[in-house]
């Protein structure tokens, strides 16, 4: 935990204000879904909106694409953003490139760590799983950290090679029962979980996501090396919209064209390529909205708040910190809006644990806490 002083250092790169907004807008939904409150939606049968919200707001089965599947490309995407500016700030604060290299060692190994002790709170015992957002993150951020003086075309050759050799790789393994790349439990990913799970507990998600999601991470230090170069506004615009249009064209076509499906829970290639599209699409977006354009700036504040906090928040709702929160909550909302049945009482309760974590993360940003890692 460190408190940041007053008058912050004036040789810090400035930050990219869309940048703090799509991490906090993406930890402030995440927040919601912890709630259970998008569930809730799917219930509502009266209203076909709330059903489409529902079921937009949660995860494709096996095949196709949900908002909800971007979630985790968001998030693995913007630590890569960021990692350009974090590193700059610390060679302006007179950190050695021994220090630094330290400090993404240490980083990485903190991430996977706390994706696995998740993973053992619930039974109990310890469980080598990768399926966690924070341990697939340990490998996509150092991988990318690693790479990220490289040259753009080999780091964009390097991701293009781990997704064409992870893509080969489902469609050649030569184990029999686990020979049908697309199927579920029949691919490799499922005979990974397997070797690391047990063949009764192995999960549909694979731990060998952490593989070709590289790519997500890596192409999110190539957008922040590109916002943070002397480049102007509208023409890092214009490279923002071609790669992120390339990456639906890519993804969409291999689906399309019946070469390779979109799946998540696999991170099928075509998955990658689309989610990609949509996320540095969305960072193009924002960045016109907030940093060019000034048109939200100060609404923006809002998501800032919990992206400054976003490791906390996290393991505070993955520790079932909504779910306190909602107990909390539940004598008042059944007390005020039981008249509107138990449907009702659940997504009011939902709704005001969600606006309390979002008050956490206020009261750290306002005392300036930061807590990371």
């Amino acid at each position: 935990m460190d408190k940041t002083a007053k008058n912050p250092d004036p040789t810090i790169v400035e930050r990219v204000a869309s940048v703090d907004f799509f991490r906090g807008l993406t930890m402030f939904l995440l927040i919601g879904e912890s709630t259970q409150l998008y569930a809730h939606f799917s219930s509502i049968e009266s209203s076909s909106i709330m059903q489409f919200f529902g079921t937009q707001l949660s995860h494709q089965d096996w095949h196709g694409l949900h908002f909800w599947d971007l979630i985790q490309p968001f998030f693995m995407f913007i630590v890569g953003v960021a990692i350009p500016f974090a590193v700059a700030n610390r060679i302006r604060k007179g950190d050695s490139q021994k220090q630094i290299m330290r400090h993404a060692l240490k980083r990485s190994f903190l991430l996977l760590f706390l994706g696995w002790a998740l993973y053992c709170v619930g039974p109990g015992r310890i469980v080598w799983r990768f399926q966690d957002v924070l341990a697939q993150m340990s490998v996509t951020y150092l991988v990318a950290f690693l790479i990220m003086r490289k040259s753009f075309s080999f780091q964009l050759i390097f991701t293009l090679l781990i997704l064409l050799l992870t893509d080969l790789a489902y469609r050649f393994f030569p184990v029999e029962g686990f020979d049908q790349p697309w199927v579920v439990y029949h691919n490799l990913g499922a005979w990974v979980n397997n070797q690391i799970e047990g063949e009764n507990v192995a999960s549909m998600w694979a731990s060998l996501n952490a593989i070709p999601t590289i790519a997500h991470t890596v192409w999110g230090v190539l957008c922040g090396q590109l916002l943070k170069s002397d480049r102007t506004a509208r023409k890092k615009i214009q490279i923002l919209l071609i790669a992120g249009l390339s990456g639906l064209l890519v993804g969409y076509s291999l689906d399309l064209m019946n070469i390779t499906p979109i799946i998540k829970k696999v991170a099928t290639a075509s998955f990658v390529f689309a989610s990609g599209g949509w996320t540095i699409l969305s960072l193009c977006f924002f960045y016109w909205l907030i940093d060019v354009k000034k048109l939200f700036a100060r609404g923006s504040k809002f998501f800032i708040i919990v992206g400054m906090n976003s490791i906390f928040i996290y393991l505070f709702f993955e520790l079932g910190g909504a779910d306190f929160v909602g107990k909390i909550f539940t004598p008042f909302t059944k007390a005020l809006f039981l008249w509107g049945g138990d449907l009702t009482v659940l997504i009011m309760t939902s709704i005001a644990a969600w606006a309390s974590m979002w008050y956490i993360c206020y009261w750290l940003y306002k005392n300036r806490v930061f807590i990371k890692i």
